[in-house]
């Protein structure tokens, strides 16, 4: 509706001015003279906005900061947050906002992003809407894609996913993918898995792509490498997970990804790279903690097929 994106705009302006460097002496503005400048700004340009929804999206940005501060710099690691032009970070946060935090059924995720990418053309250069797109797209398909299947189908120079054939899944170009359940016995011989932390809050298992000509059971020990610098080794394959997914270059893929049940060599190494991408932690955990921990819905049976698979073992 046209009064929100009138509110967007103006919570957007209140936000540019509190991050603008003379907005007070120590580069910031107040909270009781943020709410100052919104109340201007509306009196100024607000006829038929919302002001209680400027007010709760401004304040709640300006709240969560620190959070979208930090994964924004995770998913634009090329443009660090101060050398970022003033409207287009704050532009970023509150998409962001709007991706994570608000209420879905009134802002579903693509409109939130969609919103955003306005903003920056109206209010940035001539490349912040593509700029906003690619970092906030990162983002939402980090997500997994929330509520892509809930928006009116639209039509596309490629097939949809759900109207392809058994036959046509099968033509389609596979990228194989592989992740593990990786365990090892600590001083009393206690079993721990190892997670990674990303920076949505999920405990998941560490997972990467396999280069070319690079089988499965290598590229997992790669991986594992590089991800949370463990030695494994290989117990067993415990599953296969194949789904068709949407490239925006290449179109309907099929992604097939191949996990393991593999043991560590040297749990006391385990670290995360310098440069971990959408990953801020990495740990290992009893298995009296692993079911209270907070991780995905499509990650969980796999880490119970690898239990199941470690009790057979003995």
């Amino acid at each position: 509706m046209a009064n929100r994106h009138l509110s967007r705009s103006i919570a957007l302006q209140a936000l540019f001015e509190w991050d603008f460097p003379v907005s007070s002496p120590t580069g910031r503005s107040s909270a009781k003279k943020f709410s100052e400048i919104i109340d201007r700004l509306v009196g100024e340009f607000g006829e038929g906005a919302e002001k209680d929804f400027i007010d709760k999206l401004a304040k709640g940005i300006l709240k969560k900061r620190e959070v979208l501060d930090t994964i924004i710099a995770k998913a634009a690691k090329d443009w660090p947050l101060d050398q970022t032009p003033l409207v287009d970070r704050n532009v970023l946060r509150l998409g962001l906002y709007e991706l994570l935090f608000a209420n879905h059924d009134e802002v579903p995720a693509r409109v939130a992003i969609n919103e955003a990418i306005e903003l920056a053309k109206s209010f940035g250069g001539e490349r912040s809407g593509k700029f906003i797109n690619g970092v906030l797209g990162t983002i939402y398909k980090e997500m997994g894609e929330p509520g892509k299947d809930d928006l009116p189908k639209k039509k596309t120079r490629y097939k949809r996913k759900e109207d392809l054939t058994p036959e046509e899944k099968e033509k389609l170009p596979l990228k194989k993918l592989v992740g593990a359940v990786v365990y090892c016995h600590d001083s009393k011989k206690q079993v721990r898995l190892a997670f990674v932390h990303d920076v949505f809050g999920y405990w998941t298992l560490s997972k990467g792509g396999v280069e070319e000509d690079e089988d499965e059971a290598a590229a997992v020990i790669r991986e594992i490498k590089e991800e949370m610098s463990l030695d494994i080794t290989n117990d067993a394959t415990i599953g296969v997970n194949e789904y068709v997914a949407t490239d925006p270059e290449r179109g309907n893929i099929r992604k097939r990804v191949t996990y393991f049940l593999a043991k560590a060599s040297n749990p006391d190494s385990i670290k995360l790279p310098a440069e971990s991408g959408g990953l801020d932690d990495v740990k290992w955990f009893p298995l009296s903690e692993v079911a209270e921990i907070k991780t995905y819905p499509d990650v969980r049976p796999i880490i119970e097929k690898g239990l199941a698979e470690l009790a057979k073992k003995g």
